[in-house]
């Protein structure tokens, strides 16, 4: 069981990496766009990164799993258990930093109702500043591939071991 659960982990852990080493990726090329142009970029992602972003809690749950499942061995309990509470980083930094500001770039975007549902919190705050909205979107994407790449060097050393 353990040995699905690890590979199981590993696969989520990539899609997840995939999504957050994207962003950082554009990082670069995304700062040099004016105001209009990298607002326009920000709506191509929330169809597809919405979807991907469900493996998020999917990953806590199930390094957390596989954490609990190897409690008798430190050699892989202690990495497994990093795992998790990067991942934990991870879904933290999305709510804290990331998503008041997706709400803010979407507010004037009509979305489909999943979408619409899961960004109208906090509607109401201004863009004006938006080198500084930009500046923290896309450091806390940065923060957030580096985390679940932490995380995913973790899983497989435990894949290795093991």
């Amino acid at each position: 069981m353990t040995g699905a659960l690890q590979f199981l982990n590993l696969v989520i852990a990539g899609i997840v990496l995939a999504t957050t080493a994207g962003h950082a990726l554009e990082f670069p090329g995304k700062m040099r766009l004016s105001k209009d142009e990298y607002l326009t970029t920000q709506q191509i992602y929330y169809p597809g990164f919405t979807y991907a972003g469900a493996a998020e809690p999917l990953a806590i749950l199930t390094f957390a799993l596989q954490a609990w499942l190897l409690h008798y061995n430190p050699v892989l309990f202690w990495p497994s258990l990093g795992a998790a509470i990067s991942l934990i980083a991870v879904h933290a930094i999305y709510w804290f930093v990331t998503h008041p500001i997706n709400n803010i770039w979407l507010k004037k975007v009509d979305l489909r109702a999943g979408g619409k549902t899961f960004f109208e919190i906090n509607k109401s705050v201004d863009d004006a500043d938006w080198r500084s909205l930009r500046a923290r979107w896309e450091y806390s994407h940065i923060a957030r591939a580096f985390f679940v790449l932490i995380a995913f060097l973790l899983l497989a050393f435990t894949a290795v071991v093991a």
